[in-house]
């Protein structure tokens, strides 16, 4: 099913440097190329594993809409496999055998190329898997009823059957998948030992089926990463769904590490070796120059402007089945490219808020500049860091929030963990910020404003109040998207320690 590609691959110069790494898909498109040598590039491109196109459906979606600016949102299918082949059962246990897919994000890169959204697709959700094609070249009759993670199953292939995955969420969301990824258990553990390491919260001691965790904030990488994105037993309800959570969690602690890192040679070229022998990707990928190229078209898309979100889902029997409408309302934002809120990420709704110009002397004797001076303007409260918190009780309240800010404009907007429940919004500020805290309680009528001297900017508390996270300024989350999908939204630049498990 794999073939190794680099053949008639050119040589390229030593004086060539490595290329930047994109941040919004660090997990696995941490790679380099050209810079250390003919030689090192040469290796890079052995490492790689392709899958054969033969396997796509010949019946697919159409490519996403073009902007005006000639931008076109791109859709990757990024898949871990669970195979136990080629060494693998030393880092997951168990017998060698056919893998599954028990990890799969469909990352949705928006046509402006600053915005992503990542959507975690639960393996026991029951799907419709599309023909697929056999090793003797025959292809399977569509399957109804099916659990998704099978269709990587399908023809019992060695490394698995990417294809098949790719046919089986084309069909399911209408989307145009672009590229596919898949990792296996020993390239994701080599990635994170070569970053040196990466955040994690861990939210209650583990200690079972051979995985040993001790609660708290770790830095965890090789095995004890691969565990902890691997668990499902000894958190919440021992589901797939809370593990979904960390798996976001610990994705966005992972680009945040290799965005603050540094890309010198002494962590880049281990970080390619190790991405590099990590990944099988479709034919148009298979090569490190063109992995390093798609990657660096993805580079300014900032921690603040990703969202996770997993499918509007449902308990059926020990499955999980789609809700609807709610789902069918998410793959058409993505199919309009819209955001999950709802937003075009045309320029003019993302361009930089212009600072307002500075205040008039008012009639009724506001204090005038001394002679010689100029009267500063007014700081633009846009540019003021707000931190969300959650204290309204009711769930996705702070990530509703902070995508309703971004849209008003605010530029430095995280989401923080969940406080003690009140029944009131609270804005609090940092010294010089308070006319920028009656700016932004504005947006929350009722919104108590008062000084806080551990606040870095503004912080928002939201209350039962202001439990929806809407604001009733001008720009609003529009009432038709459902809370199945809200609800379910996890903001990147969220606090590694919130909302982890799940039952």
């Amino acid at each position: 099913m794999t073939e190794k590609s680099g053949s008639g691959a050119s040589a390229r110069t030593t004086g060539r440097r490595l290329a930047r790494i994109a941040g919004a898909t660090a997990a696995v498109l941490v790679l380099a190329t050209a810079g250390a040598g003919a030689w090192f590039y040469h290796r890079l491109n052995q490492n790689i594993s392709t899958f054969s196109a033969d396997g796509i459906a010949t019946s697919r979606p159409p490519a996403g809409p073009t902007t005006t600016g000639g931008g076109r949102p791109v859709n990757i299918l990024l898949l871990g496999s669970d195979t136990r082949a080629d060494g693998n059962g030393a880092l997951g246990g168990g017998d060698e055998g056919v893998g599954h897919s028990d990890t799969a994000i469909l990352l949705h890169v928006h046509a402006d190329h600053k915005h992503a959204v990542g959507v975690s697709i639960p393996r026991d959700t029951l799907v419709t898997v599309p023909p697929c094609k056999l090793p003797n070249g025959s292809w399977t009759a569509e399957r109804t009823n099916q659990m998704f993670n099978s269709a990587f199953t399908v023809g019992l292939y060695p490394q698995g059957n990417p294809a098949c995955t790719q046919n089986t969420v084309e069909a399911l969301t209408g989307l145009r998948i672009d590229h596919t990824i898949v990792v296996d258990f020993k390239g994701f553990a080599a990635m994170t030992d070569a970053v040196h390491g990466v955040d994690v919260c861990v939210p209650n001691d583990v200690d079972s089926y051979g995985i040993h965790l001790t609660k708290g904030r770790r830095t965890l990488s090789g095995q004890q990463a691969l565990d902890y994105v691997r668990a499902r037993h000894g958190f919440g309800d021992g589901s797939d769904i809370g593990r979904m959570k960390r798996q976001q969690a610990f994705l966005s602690s992972l680009i945040k590490k290799v965005q603050g890192q540094g890309f010198d040679l002494t962590t880049l070229l281990p970080l390619a070796d190790a991405a590099t022998r990590s990944l099988t990707v479709d034919e148009e990928l298979g090569s490190a120059m063109k992995l390093a190229t798609f990657a660096q078209s993805l580079q300014n898309i900032k921690l603040a402007d990703i969202s996770f979100v997993t499918v509007p889902w449902e308990y059926s029997g020990a499955r999980v089945a789609l809700v609807h409408p709610d789902v069918d309302t998410l793959w058409e934002l993505l199919r309009q490219d819209r955001t999950l809120d709802g937003r075009s990420t045309a320029p003019a709704t993302t361009a930089t808020p212009s600072a307002p110009a500075a205040p008039t002397p008012s009639a009724t004797g506001s204090p005038s500049a001394t002679p010689g001076q100029t009267r500063a303007a007014e700081p633009d409260a846009t540019a003021v860091p707000v931190t969300v918190h959650n204290a309204s009780g009711a769930t996705g309240t702070a990530g509703r929030a902070a995508t309703a800010l971004r849209a008003h404009g605010y530029r430095e907007v995280v989401v923080g963990p969940n406080t003690k429940g009140r029944n009131t919004t609270v804005v609090g500020y940092s010294p010089g910020h308070q006319a920028a805290a009656e700016q932004l309680a504005a947006l929350y009528p009722g919104a108590t404003v008062r000084p806080d001297a551990d606040a870095d900017g503004l912080v928002l508390t939201l209350g039962q109040d202001h439990a929806s996270g809407d604001t009733s300024g001008p720009v609003t989350l529009p009432s038709g998207i459902p809370t199945g999908i809200s609800a379910n939204t996890r903001p990147a630049d969220t606090d590694l320690c919130s909302d982890l498990s799940y039952g």
